[in-house]
């Protein structure tokens, strides 16, 4: 990439921030609340089990994205070059762990409560009426935000996304249908969603234009 490719990026960047951000806060103050209180009281119990088996897909992308990794890797070591898909599949794995560090890191410093109680009876908006953010807290309790599901996707697709620009429509409709699954479910809120999005997407295109820059700066 040129100097005004860069350029250009970082602004890109920069707003779609600025977007998020006021995002989240729409969210947070006028329809977070009101989302979840009309899935708890007009989605039945069914009709969200029919929504949460799609929630643990990303569960395992950490697993696969270590192993990717590690055996990619290696064979990065043993040859001199990869395929395209093989150098995709390991910088959609470097994302997703970079992902889930970073999005650990956050779930601390923002320390916000979840919508509903899912373990051991934890502090949430619909069985305590707690709501908010408890900065720096720590605890499974308080990880809601922001949501590690959509950052683990978005870090991925993101690297896809430049990679193979001809499927975005299903990257699209992928990103779309786990935000649905996870707010239709009461897993996060609105603007955990969001957040979550934008934090892995931002770590799939820092990871792929290092990576391209590097490349370039070796030929």
């Amino acid at each position: 990439m040129t100097e005004n490719e860069n350029a250009l990026t970082l602004r890109r960047w920069l707003l779609a921030l600025i977007l998020v951000a006021l995002t989240v806060v729409i969210c947070y103050f006028w329809l977070d609340r009101p989302i979840v209180l009309f899935v708890h009281n007009h989605l039945p119990g069914n009709s969200r089990g029919l929504l949460e088996p799609a929630t643990y897909i990303p569960n395992p992308l950490i697993i696969v994205g270590s192993i990717a990794f590690l055996v990619l890797g290696i064979r990065g070591l043993a040859v001199r070059t990869l395929s395209k898909m093989q150098t995709a599949i390991l910088l959609c794995s470097v994302s997703v762990i970079i992902g889930e560090t970073i999005k650990n890191e956050l779930k601390f410093v923002f320390g916000r409560s979840w919508p509903e109680s899912w373990h051991q009876n934890n502090p949430s908006f619909i069985r305590h009426g707690i709501y908010g953010f408890n900065w720096f807290h720590g605890g499974a309790a308080y990880q809601s935000f922001p949501s590690g599901h959509m950052t683990a996707i978005c870090a991925a697709i993101a690297v896809l996304w430049i990679y193979y620009p001809r499927l975005r429509p299903i990257y699209l409709v992928t990103t779309l249908a786990s935000l649905i699954c996870l707010v239709g479910t009461n897993f996060h809120f609105l603007s955990d969603a969001a957040a979550g999005a934008f934090v892995g997407a931002t770590i799939g295109l820092i990871v792929t234009t290092l990576f391209a820059r590097l490349a370039s700066n070796r030929s």
